[in-house]
């Protein structure tokens, strides 16, 4: 464990960089290629170098599309993007390590010998890929490190969209086929073959899907493709959703401090012996970074806990804080703070802190104990892949593509639902019964599965909240006009006091006029309009509220190419449709 926990956190804390810089910039003017991968020891200290792509903890927790919403609203949500001169994401260091390894990794030991090692390269050659294609579609595909001299491969044009997920596929068919178990065994901290499985799963379900939406050629073939990495996982029996309780199961696995083998597939650990830690219990308790919480939409979006639709009860949306947490799906009593709710290894029940949340509907999913409260010292892991995940990209595959069964939906989703104790999906009762609420918010869906694709899409939302896939699933389903609508919290009635536990106690007291006085310790006071705004002055209250955000159909799927990188190739990179760059 202590072996590998290094590989991660070393990556973390940047120890790694006096490696990386000089691999990056001219690795073949510092390393003899044919006096180094002379064995596995020096192969395995090179892949380990490649751990530093993946997310810091921030890039997973730090969701702010419209899940969770703060008070500012980031450039993607408002549509205030603009072409950026150089940077944008458009870096390239990270494939030149890897493309480096990939041209010398068998120049001393027997290629059947290395393949195993070439494996764990090509997987992160298909991660970087994947990245690139999300943001930007169409990008040049590199099978070697370019040499500063070498104009043409510097001023090589964007390889079309296909090709490059093709050549991603053919990474992680060779990744599965290849890294074996004995070297690269089932571990939370290091890549094997079950991630690689994970990744072509989530590479063909984006890529799958995006086609679908945009009616372009090829679809079916790749969500066959995503159902069947994400069969070929399950199959194993390596994997099974962690179970220990209803009330606390999907709350314990966030908070976990090491990765809960059984479910999780990879993470990101941290450590105070090695002083690498991360910020989210400060992130969730203090206003400093924008005051998190859910958005009204997807709280509304759980279901009651014997499985019926919150949203069929009559004038659901004037229900105040503490009815509509009452006999709900668990995971919203593991996600936000509800009444009873108490910090881990306390029994001081709180209520949401306004002062922490904008919208009053505080996160605690990843929050752990206090002693963890300071800046910067969080120490629990952060998933990459977790099965769950995997098992959502089962069922909604099959169900785009129209061959989902009951039997698939107990294997996938009904494993998520039996963790917390709720009613399994009914195939043939969603499909009868599409929720108008679910349609609503995705008008694209359609056809015979219409019902249960909305249910897995509220089912994924519900799962994966605050791990950051929310902003690639609204892109790859066109569903991009999520953003635009107005965000919302708990709902008010008018101004007034509110006992938001029902424990006889005022929490908060929204008021006109001056403020009360003498002021009673423990009372959130807002003033009415100022402090706080409530639609009409009595409903949800209203985040950026005068914060114009727009989404332009034709433009923001992908990002623009910076300027600068145009420039040098002499506009031979193309940029995306409808940035104007000026050029």
């Amino acid at each position: 464990m202590k072996k590998q926990l290094s590989i991660f956190a070393i990556a973390a804390a940047g120890l790694f960089s006096s490696c990386s810089k000089f691999l990056d910039r001219q690795p073949l003017s510092q390393v003899a290629p044919d006096q180094y991968f002379n064995n596995d020891n020096e192969q395995k200290f090179y892949l380990n170098s490649f751990y530093s792509a993946f997310p810091s903890a921030e890039g997973v927790y730090n969701e702010d599309i419209d899940n969770v919403v703060k008070q500012s609203l980031s450039d993607q949500v408002t549509g205030r993007r603009t072409v950026p001169l150089t940077g944008g994401n458009w870096t390239w260091t990270e494939l030149r390590k890897i493309n480096y390894y990939l041209d010398n990794y068998n120049r001393v030991m027997p290629q059947a010998q290395v393949n195993r090692f070439a494996a764990v390269a090509k997987f992160f050659r298909a991660y970087f890929y994947f990245d690139k294609v999300q943001r930007f579609g169409d990008v040049p595909w590199y099978t070697h490190a370019i040499d500063y001299q070498d104009k043409e491969s510097l001023t090589k044009p964007r390889s079309p969209r296909k090709v490059v997920v093709d050549s991603i596929i053919a990474d992680l068919d060779f990744a599965i086929a290849n890294m074996d178990v004995a070297t690269f065994p089932q571990s939370t901290e290091m890549v094997s073959k079950y991630t690689a499985m994970a990744l072509l799963s989530r590479v063909c379900l984006f890529e799958g899907t995006w086609k679908k939406y945009r009616n372009e050629a090829g679809w079916e073939a790749l969500l066959e493709k995503s159902a069947a990495a994400s069969q070929q996982l399950m199959s194993t029996g390596l994997y099974k959703i962690y179970k220990s309780t209803p009330n606390k199961a999907y709350l314990e696995l966030f908070a976990s401090i090491a990765p809960n083998k059984d479910e999780i597939i990879l993470a990101r650990t941290f450590s105070n012996e090695l002083s690498v830690w991360h910020n989210v219990n400060y992130y969730t308790i203090t206003s400093s970074y924008g005051k998190p919480g859910l958005d009204k939409e997807l709280v509304n979006s759980y279901l009651m806990a014997d499985g019926s639709r919150f949203t069929d009860i009559p004038r659901y949306d004037t229900i105040t804080f503490y009815g509509e947490t009452q006999n709900r799906d668990p995971r919203l009593s593991q996600t936000i703070r509800t009444p009873g709710y108490s910090r881990i290894g306390t029994n001081n029940p709180l209520v949401p802190d306004f002062g922490a949340s904008v919208t009053g509907y505080q996160l605690i999913k990843f929050v752990t104990d206090m002693s963890f409260d300071s800046y910067n010292r969080s120490i629990n892991s952060m998933p990459i892949f977790r099965y769950a995940e995997v098992l959502l990209n089962f069922a909604e595959a099959k169900a785009e593509l129209g061959t989902l069964t009951q039997a698939d939906i107990n294997a996938s989703i009904g494993q998520l639902r039996e963790r917390v104790a709720m009613p399994n999906l009914d195939l043939a009762a969603a499909n009868a019964n599409p929720d108008p609420y679910m349609a609503a918010q995705y008008p694209a869906v359609t056809g015979a599965n219409k019902g249960v694709i909305l249910e897995i899409r509220r089912e994924r939302r519900i799962e994966l909240v605050m791990e950051s896939h929310r902003w690639n699933d609204l892109m790859r389903w066109q569903s991009g006009q999520s953003v635009v609508r107005q965000f919302k919290g708990m709902y008010f009635p008018g101004a007034g006091q509110y006992d938001l536990d029902r424990d006889g106690k005022i929490d908060v007291h929204i008021y006109t006029g001056d403020k009360p006085s003498p002021a009673v310790a423990g009372v959130q006071y807002f003033k009415l309009g100022k402090d706080i705004e409530l639609e009409n002055n009595a409903g949800n209250v209203l985040i950026n509220r005068t914060t114009t955000k727009t989404f332009q159909e034709n433009r923001d799927y992908l990002q623009p190419i910076p300027i600068q990188e145009r420039q040098l190739t002499n506009k031979i990179l193309t940029q995306n449709p409808n940035w104007n760059d000026g050029l």
